[in-house]
């Protein structure tokens, strides 16, 4: 799954790397090393203009751009926000069965930008309350990952018809390939760049092909990197939660050091 990830890049940086323009209204906040669910991140999207009336001009250039989205997916025919907190993820696998997600697969489609995601690896031989190493993994160039998401627009049902919508979005997931698996069994689905125009196009209705993890390949331009457990609390943001911090000995081999040289 992912439950966390990072997202330090300003505006400017991210209509560099996506080729977007800016349509964050001003909203982005400041850099996030610890990205949480419920949380408003920069997303990009990739829609037809409307007039005046709010008629889409599907004959019109689709603009790609930024747009601010709450993490956490509350479908448009949800009676509260509050379901958007089961709604993080969306496996890959069942996203075109689900009716929380089938539409939104079909029309609305977005990227998330990341500089890199968490998980956390069970250590071998613990039970099931055994504390679990954090891992940070991200691209050895600083470019940006792109998450494959979906996105809702929600109205409270029973709150003023002129207030502004929620927007929401969730991050697919799929089976986690090579090393990855190591850690965790599930992963975002990262799209490379050569798949993010297909995966925005608004005129594209089916995207099942898409829903797949990319090649192995891939992974020798990750860094899978041990980080401090400082990570584990969602208050603690900020730069020491992405440093490289070795595990510790195990016991075991803390012994092994410690037995006197037999020569």
């Amino acid at each position: 799954m992912c439950g966390r990830y990072a997202a330090t890049k300003d505006p400017a940086t991210l209509m560099r790397e996506f080729d977007a323009v800016d349509g964050t209204e001003g909203k982005a906040g400041r850099a996030d090393y610890n990205v949480a669910p419920t949380k408003h991140v920069p997303t990009v999207v990739e829609r037809h203009p409307r007039d005046a009336d709010g008629t889409v001009l599907e004959d019109e250039p689709a603009v790609r751009s930024l747009r601010m989205m709450r993490w956490g997916l509350v479908p448009f025919w949800a009676k509260d926000p509050s379901v958007g907190n089961r709604m993080i993820n969306t496996r890959a696998e069942t996203a075109t069965e689900k009716p929380a997600f089938r539409k939104a697969l079909s029309r609305r489609r977005c990227l998330v930008p990341a500089d890199g995601w968490f998980e956390w690896k069970a250590v071998d031989g613990g039970g099931r309350k055994a504390p679990k190493e954090p891992y940070y993994m991200t691209t050895r160039d600083s470019s940006s990952l792109a998450f494959a998401g979906l996105w809702e627009t929600w109205r409270d049902p029973n709150g003023d018809p002129d207030a502004l919508p929620l927007i929401t979005f969730s991050i697919i997931t799929t089976d986690a390939v090579g090393q990855l698996a190591d850690i965790h069994h599930r992963m975002p689905l990262v799209l490379p760049e050569a798949r993010w125009a297909d995966w925005l196009d608004p005129s594209r209705t089916d995207a099942t092909d898409l829903l797949t993890p990319p090649d192995r390949d891939w992974l020798d331009e990750l860094e899978l990197r041990p980080i401090s457990t400082k990570v584990n609390n969602v208050r603690n943001n900020g730069p020491e939660l992405i440093e490289r911090v070795e595990p510790e000995a195990t016991d075991l081999d803390a012994a092994l050091f410690e037995l006197p040289n037999p020569s």
